[in-house]
C-alpha cells in the first residue's frame, strides 16, 4: 500500500530494483511484505480484491513477488485482523504457498493477545506452523503492548517487531531541535506536543537523557532492544545520518540508573488482568 495512489507497490518495486544489481543481495536479505490493503483502484475495495481471504492472499503473494523481482518471500505478515475470514481458510492459503515455496514463514500485524492465540491454536489443530512474528506499535511513549501483545507472542514463540519505536518522532529529541530551530513536528507528533501535560513529559525525558548524556532517539531504540521478545525495531531514517544514528543504538548499553529513570518518566501498564482487574 505505501505509496498510496498509482504508488502502491511501489516500495516492493524499489527493492525488486535494487534485487536486480546482482552482488548475492536477495541471499543477505530476510525479507518481509505484507497482506491486507486493497491495491486495486482507489475507491471501495471490490470482495477479496483486499483482507485475508483465500484469493486476494494468492493474488497478492505472485503479485509482490513479481514487483520484488524474487520467488520467494521470508516472512509474509498480516497486515491486520479479518474478522470475516476464518483462520482455517487463511491458514488453508499460507499452507499452499509454503508448499509452493512462495513464503517461509507468516507473521502478524497489529493483532490483539487473543488473535495471536486464535491464530496459532487454529494452526496447531491443522498441523500448520503458525504465526513466526508479531509487528506491532510499541515505544518507550506507548506501551500498552506490554499487557498483552507481548506475553502472548511470546508464550507462542513469535519475535515481536516494533514499529514507530520513536512515536512519529517524539522520542528522537523533538523539543530539542525546535529550540535548535530545526525540523518542527507535524500531524500527530505537533498534536501531542501541544498538550501540557505531553509536552512536560517529553521535557523530562530530554532532560534525563542530556544528563546521562545520551541522544533521546537512540536512547529510545536502545531502550526496545532490552525489552524481552523484541528482535528488532523497525527504523525509517530519511538521512544517512539518521540511518548511522539508528545503527549506533545496538552499541549502546542503558545503566539500570537510566533504565529506572524512563519507567518513571513513561511508566508501562504492567501485565493484565492486574493493569486493570485492581
Amino acid at each position: 500500500m505505501y505509496g498510496w495512489g498509482d504508488d502502491k507497490g511501489r516500495t516492493e518495486s524499489i527493492i525488486g530494483s535494487w534485487f536486480a544489481k546482482g552482488g548475492h543481495r536477495r541471499d543477505k536479505v530476510v525479507l518481509a511484505t505484507k497482506v491486507y490493503g486493497n491495491m486495486g483502484p482507489d475507491g471501495p475495495a471490490w470482495p477479496n480484491h483486499d483482507k485475508l481471504s483465500a484469493l486476494n492472499i494468492r493474488r497478492a503473494v505472485d503479485a509482490s513477488l513479481k514487483r520484488l523481482g524474487t520467488d520467494y518471500i521470508d516472512v509474509y505478515q498480516f497486515h491486520h485482523i479479518d474478522r470475516d475470514t476464518p483462520f482455517e481458510e487463511i491458514w488453508q492459503a499460507i499452507d499452499v504457498l509454503v508448499q509452493q515455496g512462495k513464503i517461509l514463514y507468516a507473521g502478524s500485524s497489529n493483532f490483539p493477545g487473543y488473535k495471536i492465540a486464535q491464530a496459532n491454536e487454529t494452526a496447531a489443530r491443522r498441523g500448520s506452523y503458525g504465526l513466526v512474528s508479531e509487528q506491532c506499535l510499541y515505544n518507550l511513549y506507548e506501551r500498552r503492548a506490554e499487557m498483552e501483545v507481548i506475553p502472548a507472542a511470546r508464550d507462542y514463540g513469535l519475535g515481536v517487531i516494533p514499529w514507530s519505536p520513536l512515536h512519529g518522532g517524539l522520542l528522537g529529541g523533538v523539543i530539542k531541535k525546535e529550540v535548535e530551530g530545526g525540523r518542527r513536528a507535524s500531524g500527530r507528533a505537533a498534536d501531542t506536543l501541544a498538550d501540557p501535560a505531553a509536552r512536560a513529559r517529553l521535557q523530562s525525558y530530554e532532560d534525563l537523557l542530556d544528563k546521562h548524556g545520551l541522544e533521546p532517539g537512540e536512547a529510545a531504540l536502545a531502550w526496545l532492544l532490552t525489552r524481552p521478545g523484541v528482535t528488532g525495531p523497525i527504523v525509517g531514517p530519511r538521512t544517512a545520518e539518521q540511518l548511522d544514528s539508528a545503527l549506533r543504538a545496538v552499541e549502546l548499553e542503558l545503566s539500570e540508573e537510566l533504565l529506572a529513570g524512563l519507567d518513571e518518566v513513561f511508566p508501562g501498564p504492567g501485565p493484565s488482568p492486574e493493569a486493570f482487574a485492581w
